[in-house]
């Protein structure tokens, strides 16, 4: 394999496999959790996902780079992912809107990543092996193999990993509506995509954006029409202040709507445990089903642990019945939750589709009907366990 001027690099897993390539991005040392995302598009949403954060993410699509690199698509404020695995990387982008290559972005942020990987042989060996630690040497970092492999079994594992901190706002910002303010959302930014409060704005709502360690005084002082889980990197287990906070929040009962860690973290709140996946689910073509309609929606993901349950159990929680509500086909993993008795819900998946697919934003009108109930069945008042199940049946109604 030729390495043109790039000069060699490799890609080293914590089980002693190790890739060689040419170097890509900016050279020296990453370590992080080896994943694979299957997205064909959307690689610079990708790459400034928060969820990525202390991530190696192996792009499955051959081409990467085509598009170049704009300053309107990222989803945070910089790169999160830790290194950057690819196979062919466009030698010249093409696409009006790019101010430059990918390449030079990645030198810019000082990601640093691999190029000219066979990257089919690396995502069968993740898929069967699961997702590992992992390293990415090139320039004066390389070293032999064994030096390599200690230093990526030297590294942290994500199992265990409290991450949404790190990745979180320092200080709460609002975003404004675009129209008239109905609504006023108090969203915990676990790793929060530049999306999400777009889209929300777009309905009406004025969306308070909170760090991660926001007390329950500082949230409730805010009086929301509602409360938003974000999506975010890590191990839920080690959730426990914005567990606490979501129970707060349920007792309240403000209607709350969760998304990806968000999920998890609603779930852990109704009493179900959490578990590291064998390889997770990293992709924007993966299908869900609503265990309440049957409608399967393609969505967009980014997870590597997943709550406990069977597609469509109920169980009791200390907030009264709840429900597994959502599923994928492809291996029953729970994709979402549904309270009875307090108005909340959450999904695993994004359904701010940056980049695509669309089929699960309707989700953001759902939580605006919530709302809407809340205030309309009582004047502002806490909606009644009776109320928030009928306004649950009539949307669900309306999806079928």
């Amino acid at each position: 394999m030729s390495t043109g001027t790039r000069g060699p690099a490799a890609l080293v897993l914590e089980d002693g496999r190790v890739f060689r390539g040419a170097a890509y991005g900016a050279r020296g040392r990453t370590l992080g959790e080896a994943v694979f995302c299957t997205g064909m598009t959307g690689y610079q949403e990708t790459l400034t996902d928060p969820s990525y954060h202390r991530q190696i993410v192996v792009q499955t699509a051959p081409q990467i780079g085509n598009t170049g690199w704009n300053d309107e698509d990222d989803e945070s404020s910089r790169i999160w992912v830790s290194g950057y695995v690819v196979r062919d990387p466009a030698r010249t982008p093409s696409s009006w809107r790019a101010k430059r290559t990918l390449d030079e972005e990645l030198v810019r942020q000082g990601v640093v990543g691999i190029s000219e990987v066979d990257t089919r042989t690396l995502t069968r060996h993740l898929r069967e092996q699961g997702a590992m630690r992992a390293g990415v040497f090139s320039g004066d970092a390389l070293g032999s193999d064994e030096q390599m492999v200690a230093e990526v079994l030297a590294s942290p594992q994500m199992k265990g990993a409290d991450l949404a901190g790190e990745v979180s706002t320092e200080r709460p910002y609002v975003v404004a509506a675009q129209r008239e303010r109905r609504f006023r959302v108090a969203a915990l930014d676990l790793g929060i995509k530049s999306n999400t409060p777009r889209l929300m704005t777009q309905r009406g709502i004025e969306v308070h954006v909170l760090p991660s360690n926001t007390s329950a005084e500082e949230l409730l002082a805010l009086e929301p029409d509602g409360v938003f889980l974000s999506n975010g990197p890590g191990d839920p287990a080690t959730t426990a202040h914005a567990t606490a906070l979501t129970k707060t929040v349920l007792e309240q009962r403000i209607p709350l709507f969760g998304i990806c860690f968000g999920n998890q973290i609603l779930g852990r709140a109704l009493g179900l445990g959490t578990y590291k996946m064998r390889y997770g689910h990293r992709g924007i073509n993966i299908p869900v089903i609503d265990v309440a309609t049957g409608r399967v929606a393609i969505t967009a993901q980014n997870h590597g642990f997943a709550l406990e349950g069977e597609p469509g159990q109920r169980f009791d929680s200390p907030y009264g019945a709840a429900q597994i509500s959502h599923y994928c086909p492809n291996d029953d993993t729970v994709e979402g939750v549904r309270a009875f008795e307090v108005p909340a819900f959450s999904v695993q998946y994004h359904p701010e589709a940056a980049a695509g697919p669309h089929d699960a934003a309707p989700l953001f009108d759902e939580f605006v009907e919530l709302m809407e109930s809340r205030v309309s069945h009582t004047g502002g008042a806490q909606l009644a366990g009776g109320d928030w199940v009928r306004v649950s049946r009539k949307t669900q109604e309306k999806k079928a």
